[in-house]
């Protein structure tokens, strides 16, 4: 089995352990992610492993559904009001357990895909090692919200955290032209320090500026979990500066990051429409 898909199973787990230890009046609590509950958190993971399932499995079952929900989403419905009404009254622990009904399903399916497989999606196609990373990246960033909302400091990051970091890293060019904008020539450098003992490097010779500080900091950067001002990163260079203020590892339209000191544990949960 691909690194990358153990990595995903094992990001799942820790995820379902933090799904575990909530209340039930905890599922419909809003968070600082644009107000969605963790009830909507959870559907959209779900709804994202279910894509991922007909992906790896069946094509045009895929296409199908795509095509239904973007025919839904042209009526004026949002990607969170969709997904309410495709899953209905699908809630709290019973929700809990069919994401990671499916989520297994789909880390069989991807094993069983030979590694350089491409899987179509709703932007561009994707190998099955990218496809683990992107699906393990949602899980990981969508799981701050909770954190935060119930004041808890996440686990240590591990050494799965380099998928992340590395798709943050890949994304560069991505961050520009997803904003209509002309990708800068060279990226800037990137270098992380982990709490094992392990320090990440990237694009070393270059001139472009330079990221530098802990891995669990560029990567809530690049996800947009939290502005770089409530980070630690060191930030040199107008281009490295630049690319930190819009950085976006994910796909869809371009998103704003959130504003400086609203994503983060502690503060009182409240709608924004800035973050993803």
């Amino acid at each position: 089995m691909l690194q990358q898909i153990v990595d995903l199973q094992a990001e799942a787990e820790e995820f379902h352990r933090l799904l575990s230890s909530l209340a039930a009046a905890d599922w419909p609590r809003a968070t600082l992610f644009k107000g969605w509950t963790i009830d909507d958190i959870v559907k959209h993971l779900h709804m994202g492993d279910t894509m991922g399932l007909a992906s790896a499995t069946d094509p045009a079952a895929f296409a199908a559904l795509l095509a239904d929900i973007q025919a839904r989403r042209a009526t004026g419905l949002s990607r969170v009001e969709e997904t309410r009404q495709r899953l209905g009254d699908l809630a709290g622990a019973s929700l809990r357990a069919q994401w990671r009904t499916t989520l297994a399903e789909l880390c069989t399916a991807l094993a069983a895909r030979p590694a350089d497989a491409r899987l179509p999606w709703s932007g561009p196609d994707m190998g099955v090692r990218m496809f683990a990373t992107a699906r393990q990246m949602e899980i990981w960033s969508h799981a701050q919200a909770i954190y935060d909302l119930l004041g808890l400091e996440r686990p240590p990051p591990s050494p799965r955290l380099r998928n992340i970091a590395e798709i943050g890293v890949r994304t560069f060019g991505w961050a520009y032209r997803v904003r209509g904008l002309d990708v800068p020539p060279a990226a800037p450098r990137v270098t992380l320090t982990t709490p094992f003992g392990e320090t990440w490097e990237w694009n070393l010779e270059s001139t472009a500026g330079a990221v530098t500080g802990a891995a669990i900091d560029f990567c809530q950067v690049v996800t947009q979990t939290r502005n770089v001002a409530d980070t630690a990163l060191r930030v040199t260079g107008e281009g490295a500066r630049h690319w930190m203020s819009i950085a976006q590892c994910f796909a869809g339209p371009p998103e704003t990051p959130p504003a400086p000191g609203l994503r983060r544990r502690g503060v009182s949960p409240a709608a924004d429409d800035s973050c993803r």
